[in-house]
């Protein structure tokens, strides 16, 4: 059974491969192995992604361990994922359309046991290393931006940071938070940005009927379907960004399908709604 749908996939691995660059040979009669492709290195790495195994539990005859992280490294230092992110984004906004009228906003703990560069004392677990994700998304929960930083960080120093990370902080948006962000300098920072906030008050209890926030919980959810991000042993923040952006693509490619598929029609549309 494959980690991820073929219908969500293909569509993501087509737009990959197209953001590759040209892959230049110094010696002219090539070397003496050839290069592993491009497909069975992305697969692997989904799986990882999914599975949240190492490397080595992934490789075999076809990949090595070290081949994985190479590659990697090398579609992080050609800016790959994020230009594949940013065209997932415009493409979910050119044919279904962003709801950008209610953005909200929060942080999500998951483990981090070999520490690293974004990690930090976890507050809700007993000190141990934790890494934190601040969140946003749109009125829908399709995630617009996501930064990451150390577990003990407050979550309202991380707002700043996640506003920056939009795309399309350009438009009039109202601005939903829990009552963690509630004070002056909150309010002030998301004036001086020309945005409408939504903050729960502290000390008052939360309402019974659901809020604009929920949405924002529920992506949270579908980001922890993906086992990498729950238990990250990643130690470079690269790397930590180049997960959390591979999953985000695939929520987004996700959504675009499932909301597609009751609009359009394509050639290898899926008899039923993902």
């Amino acid at each position: 059974m494959p980690a991820i749908q073929s219908s969500i996939i293909e569509p993501i691995w087509d737009q990959f491969a197209a953001l590759l660059p040209a892959r230049e040979v110094p010696h002219p009669l090539g070397c003496h192995r050839g290069r592993i492709p491009d497909r069975i290195v992305f697969d692997k790495l989904v799986q990882v992604l999914v599975f949240g195994c190492a490397c080595a539990r992934i490789a075999d005859a076809t990949c090595s361990a070290t081949t994985l992280r190479r590659r990697r490294d090398e579609w992080i230092e050609a800016g790959v994922i994020d230009a594949l992110h940013a065209l997932a984004l415009a493409a979910y906004d050119r044919m279904i359309g962003l709801a950008l009228h209610d953005v909200a906003i929060d942080c999500r703990i998951t483990k981090a046991p070999c520490g690293g560069e974004v990690a930090g004392r976890s507050p809700v677990d007993r000190g141990k290393q934790g890494l934190k994700r601040s969140v946003a998304v749109d009125a829908a929960g399709l995630p617009l931006a996501t930064i990451a930083a150390p577990a003990n960080r407050h979550d309202s120093p991380l707002l700043g940071p996640t506003l920056d990370a939009l795309a399309v902080a350009d438009r009039p948006m109202t601005v939903h938070l829990d009552r963690g962000y509630d004070s002056g300098a909150t309010r002030a920072q998301l004036a001086a940005r020309g945005l409408t906030a939504e903050i729960a008050a502290k000390g008052k209890p939360a309402p019974i009927a659901a809020g604009q926030r929920w949405v924002v919980e529920r992506t949270n959810a579908w980001s922890n379907a993906y086992q990498k991000l729950v238990w990250c042993t990643e130690r470079r923040a690269a790397v930590i960004g180049f997960w959390i952006t591979f999953s985000t693509v695939i929520i987004i490619v996700g959504r675009l399908v499932r909301q597609a598929w009751t609009r359009y029609r394509w050639e290898t549309r899926p008899r039923r709604r993902p």
